[in-house]
């Protein structure tokens, strides 16, 4: 009976071994082409775009000085006859007049607006940074789940034997199995599926979401349509969200600061000049200077207006058929700010005010920066001592006592019981430390997001992209 019971135990785990991990998905999307094709396929970068176009094009519209205004009349025509040459009055009179702009506010405008644009570049940086954090997050959700369903279809097939071994043993009645072995292997077989079927709901959920960033709308519905037909392209749209996969490969993401992160000492001073080249923190920087521009835009309303107008006036002979002459005139036009003084001051004052509230902002957003490195340099210590408590300790002793149980049973001298609730720690602690190894490479992806780089050096982004 022990040679049986060895015997099929042993084709059971050699069974196990040999199981191969096989997905759905044909092309399975590695972490590199999940991030850069959301890059491409985002709106918000398009918008972003559109958005600089407009305002360097106002910018340019600023320098502008107001166009002049033409006027054509008839002065003075006498109403008795409206005879244009029976009084020395009447003339026919074509006048210009130009305004012109108070103090330097073209200019000033002008290059508030530039300062404005320059914002969108940097904007769109950040975007695509936290597009990489976001997408590569869920990428390596999906990894983890898919990679569980693996780790459970695995050991579904090793319980499986253990119950078929225990039958087998309990039929002989030669064996140490007892009714409650039998009943205790087909449970946990149904907590297996039971906890294939949650990993299989994370899995649809987690397709779902990554497949919003990757679908590509740049066409309309109907232009779809007319490309794909409409049940094909319903049809096409739902494959792609249930199919999708992503690659086996955990992407070996590297801190791009690590003197920084793990450095014995930080100040907070120091973060904040780190955290200053930041994207994000550039862009509030523009919208503070643009924002000053307005200070000294409405200081330029102290400033009169100033303008010129001429005219030329053109006399018909006199009754007698003598020559007059024509009239030209010539003005200066300005305005004088009498009751204006308490609107240019609290015009001033709200601009001053504006500026002082987006340098709070600023602060602000550095804050948050130095905070969130703080809470993810810590989780990422932590959760590096679970990496090495896991591979050195915990993952080899659990190992040693699964065999030990097993090679005590198929000898006769230990129970079937703890021989599945060695087996069922061997999975959790699996599963635990795939989850641990997913958590340290997002804690990383966030922390280079913090930096501003690429969440990948070219030469790991172009290993995954093969």
């Amino acid at each position: 009976m022990k040679a049986f019971n060895s015997l099929v135990v042993f084709v059971a785990l050699l069974a196990t071994l040999t199981v191969g991990r096989s997905y759905a998905a044909q092309q399975p999307l590695s972490f590199a082409q999940a991030i850069k094709t959301a890059q491409q396929n985002d709106p918000w970068l398009i918008a972003s775009q559109h958005k600089q176009q407009s305002l360097e094009s106002l910018s340019r519209v600023a320098k502008t000085q107001p166009d002049p205004t033409v006027s054509v009349a008839f002065a003075n025509l006498p109403t008795d006859g409206f005879d244009f040459g029976q009084e020395g009055m009447t003339q026919f009179k074509v006048a210009i007049s130009q305004m012109f702009a108070r103090g330097d506010s073209l200019t000033i405008k002008n290059k508030q607006l530039q300062l404005a644009s320059q914002q969108h570049p940097l904007q769109r940086q950040d975007r695509k940074n936290k597009l990489a954090v976001t997408v590569g997050n869920l990428w390596l959700d999906l990894y983890r789940v898919q990679q569980s369903i693996a780790l459970i279809n695995e050991s579904r097939s090793l319980f499986e034997q253990l119950a078929y071994v225990a039958e087998a043993s309990y039929s002989s009645a030669l064996g140490k199995t007892r009714q409650q072995d039998i009943v205790r292997a087909q449970l946990e077989l149904t907590r297996l599926e039971d906890k294939l079927n949650q990993f299989q709901l994370e899995q649809n959920r987690y397709q779902g979401m990554l497949a919003r960033w990757l679908n590509d709308l740049s066409l309309g519905i109907h232009d779809q349509i007319a490309l794909h037909g409409n049940n094909g392209f319903e049809q096409d749209l739902f494959n792609t969200k249930q199919q999708l996969t992503v690659s086996e490969a955990l992407p070996a993401l590297e801190l791009l600061k690590p003197n920084i992160v793990f450095a014995a000492q930080l100040k907070v001073q120091q973060l904040a000049v780190t955290f200053a080249n930041h994207p994000s923190v550039k862009a509030m920087d523009k919208k503070i200077a643009s924002t000053e521009k307005s200070v000294v835009l409405a200081e330029q309303k102290y400033q009169p207006q100033w303008g010129i107008n001429a005219s030329y006036g053109y006399r018909y002979d006199d009754p007698m058929g003598n020559s007059r002459a024509d009239l030209v005139s010539v003005g200066l036009v300005f305005d004088v700010p009498l009751f204006s003084k308490n609107r240019q001051v609290n015009e001033v004052k709200s601009a001053v005010s504006q500026t002082q509230a987006i340098k709070t902002e600023k602060l602000l957003l550095l804050r948050e920066l130095i905070s969130a490195f703080a809470s993810a340099r810590g989780r990422l210590l932590r959760i590096q001592e679970r990496q090495d408590l896991y591979k050195n300790r915990l993952l080899p002793q659990i190992s040693d006592q699964a065999q030990a149980s097993l090679t005590a049973y198929t000898n006769d001298d230990g129970d079937f019981g703890e021989v599945v609730r060695a087996r069922i720690a061997q999975l959790n602690s699996q599963i635990d430390y795939l989850a641990i190894n997913v958590k340290q490479q997002q804690i990383t992806l966030e922390i280079n997001y913090l930096f501003a780089g690429s969440p990948m050096k070219p030469s790991q982004e172009n290993n995954n992209a093969k």
